[in-house]
């Protein structure tokens, strides 16, 4: 971008504001799916502590800043939450960037995440496919490929849902985080996680 491209920096006051107007947003569209998704949430913490009681694992996966939010998930569980504990195993599938590139490369990028489940996933696991539209096409087939393995899933997804909705069956969770700002899910997202992991601690370790 060339200095005549560039247009006059708001005023300090125009700047603060449109910072609350993003906090407020925030706020409304957290306390707004608040009540629906507790329950949701819950449930999809049970399937995972469930998991982990019987030497199972957690599987994760997105695309972007969902990438980031399947590392962070798997951090808070392989090293600590808010409390210490053993770590439990989870596995990220994003991180893995020569896997990554050679099934990339070697087949279509739509198989990034399908290939690691079929690999790695056992029955009894439990992966979570993080996809703010819904409409992930490597995250979808890494939800097909977890069903041919007898893997549940949890969807964490936004808006109506996209075409992972229509994928989810028998004891699989659906995590829907309404909304048309990809900002505001994402972020809706973040809280989802903590929550899964202060359920995980609090059903395996019970209160802190």
């Amino acid at each position: 971008m060339t200095k005549s491209n560039l247009q006059t920096v708001p005023d300090s006051i125009t700047l603060i504001q449109r910072v609350k107007n993003n906090f407020q947003e925030s706020i409304l569209t957290t306390r707004n799916c608040m009540e629906e998704l507790a329950p949701i949430i819950a449930q999809a913490a049970a399937h995972m502590s469930q998991a982990l009681l019987t030497d199972r694992k957690i599987l994760i996966c997105g695309n972007g800043g969902s990438a980031a939010d399947a590392q962070h998930f798997s951090a808070e569980l392989l090293n600590r939450f808010e409390r210490e504990r053993p770590g439990l195993p989870a596995i990220a599938l994003t991180t893995d960037t020569s896997t990554i590139t050679a099934i990339g490369n070697d087949y279509h990028f739509d198989d990034i995440f399908s290939k690691q489940v079929r690999a790695l996933g056992q029955a009894g696991d439990v992966l979570l496919g993080i996809s703010t539209s819904g409409n992930s096409r490597n995250v979808i087939r890494a939800i097909e490929a977890a069903h041919e393995r007898g893997i549940t899933c949890v969807a964490l997804n936004g808006r109506e849902g996209g075409e992972i909705t229509g994928l989810l069956s028998g004891h699989d969770v659906n995590i829907c985080v309404p909304g048309s700002s990809t900002a505001r899910i994402q972020e809706v997202h973040g809280i989802v996680i903590h929550c899964l992991c202060d359920l995980i601690d609090y059903q395996l370790l019970g209160q802190g």
